[in-house]
């Protein structure tokens, strides 16, 4: 089967808006085993809509139309797809009958301009839309389907996951047994990772996969078939013992995850202060539910005078060290566990750029401390020539990495062959 995607608007094509639809529907169809093959990208001109429709459909099997389908003179997929068929737009009565029942449900009156989201190409299949106003459908057209559905990512996510995958499964026979690993690393490039793995002899119906998701590479294990779904584990620790210390999680999305999971029902309590990564380290737990039951605080000092006051850095330190130092930072990380007497505290501070560097201290800069009731941990890593974003992404990553490792009992403090060390 030949999977391939259709992204329709000027917004996405401009680069106003990041299509983060093509990204998570490609994800969802590799873990079920299934690759899109090609991906258009189009604004919203009838013309284009209408060559695209035709010349695809003579050589995909299946074809996902995502956007253009909403109550606006600039929503032309229907239109464009009745023209490519040579057929007329006709009113589906059961989508027109959804759409007034439910602006009826919520007390409001339905605008004309909605009318336009029940007029289908003649030969089109309905297909519903439980969260939104614009139903999908689908046509036949040359040897494809073109399976429309909205741009809006969460009407698109509920009608994939409950109409376009059992509707392939069925129409393609798509039976085939699969299974999927993702191992996540950390500060290793992706060339790096693959010559170490390159030698590796996989079992038949296993094969690796690459994604970069900055500031991480996501190896992906796919098996197809009983045999090599049996040997995914036996073949996933081995590729974990070759990449070592790069490997920080398994079938988690960040790092930031992995430390959710680790200290959510632990017992184990963490404070944060963070000056250069700005709330990152906070803002990425609490995007998980249940954070609460083991966050205790995070502090953005980015001032001196905030590091002095809350968190009782030494005016000496800053005056001696600077505020991208170990000493600091280590006083940084102290203060905020001590606040509330926390198992962990983690704390950065450094140059994110693009100015404020200098020749002892340039840009990408970044101090990291890690306190415990034990003792503290921290090291100065250099990120020259990312963006002010990397830096604090890679920074909160390796700071969430030493974390992790000391929740493991491992050295907290290792090598990455793509983030250099301070050496001064």
């Amino acid at each position: 089967m030949k999977l391939e995607m259709i992204c329709t608007g000027e917004e996405v094509l401009s680069g106003q808006i990041v299509d983060t639809n093509a990204a998570w529907f490609a994800n969802v169809m590799m873990e079920h085993g299934i690759e899109v093959q090609r991906r258009v990208t189009l604004g919203d001109r009838l013309e284009d809509l209408i060559a695209v429709f035709q010349e695809r459909s003579l050589h995909a099997d299946i074809i996902l139309v995502n956007g253009g389908l909403g109550p606006t003179s600039d929503d032309l997929s229907a239109e464009a797809m009745a023209k490519a068929k040579g057929e007329p737009l006709v009113e589906n009565a059961e989508w027109r009958a959804k759409m007034e029942a439910w602006f009826s449900r919520n007390n409001r009156e339905m605008p004309a301009s909605n009318l336009k989201q029940a007029l289908l190409p003649e030969s089109a299949v309905m297909v519903d839309n439980p969260v939104g106003t614009a139903c999908g459908f689908r046509v036949k057209l040359n040897r494809a389907w073109l399976y429309f559905t909205p741009g809006v990512p969460f009407e698109l996510k509920h009608m994939v996951q409950e109409q376009f995958l059992p509707f392939i499964k069925q129409e393609f026979g798509l039976d085939a047994k699969v299974a999927l690993n993702k191992l996540l690393t950390l500060g290793h490039g992706e060339s790096t990772l693959a010559d170490k793995l390159e030698a590796l002899e996989l079992p038949a119906g296993i094969t690796i996969g690459y994604r970069s998701s900055m500031p991480h590479i996501e190896i992906k294990l796919f098996a197809r078939g009983d045999k090599a779904i049996a040997l995914l584990p036996r073949v996933t620790n081995h590729v974990r013992q070759v990449l070592g210390t790069a490997v920080v999680a398994e079938n988690r999305a960040t790092l930031a995850e992995e430390i959710h999971h680790r200290l959510l029902n632990s017992g184990l309590s963490l404070s944060l202060a963070e000056s250069c990564t700005g709330g990152m380290l906070t803002s990425q737990l609490v995007a998980f539910p249940g954070s609460s039951s083991y966050l205790h605080q995070g502090l953005v000092t980015y001032s001196n005078e905030s590091k002095v006051r809350i968190l009782g850095v030494q005016p000496s330190t800053l005056d001696d060290h600077g505020a991208v130092s170990i000493a600091t930072v280590e006083e940084m990380a102290m203060g905020a566990r001590a606040i509330l007497d926390s198992d962990y505290a983690l704390a950065t501070s450094g140059i994110a750029g693009p100015d404020g560097g200098t020749e002892e201290k340039p840009v990408g800069t970044v101090a990291i401390a890690l306190a415990t009731k034990g003792g503290c941990y921290s090291q100065m890593i250099q990120l020259p020539r990312r963006s002010r974003e990397l830096v604090r992404s890679l920074s909160s990553a390796v700071a969430y990495d030493m974390l992790r490792r000391e929740l493991l009992g491992e050295a907290v403090i290792v090598d990455y062959s793509s983030i250099g060390r301070f050496a001064k």
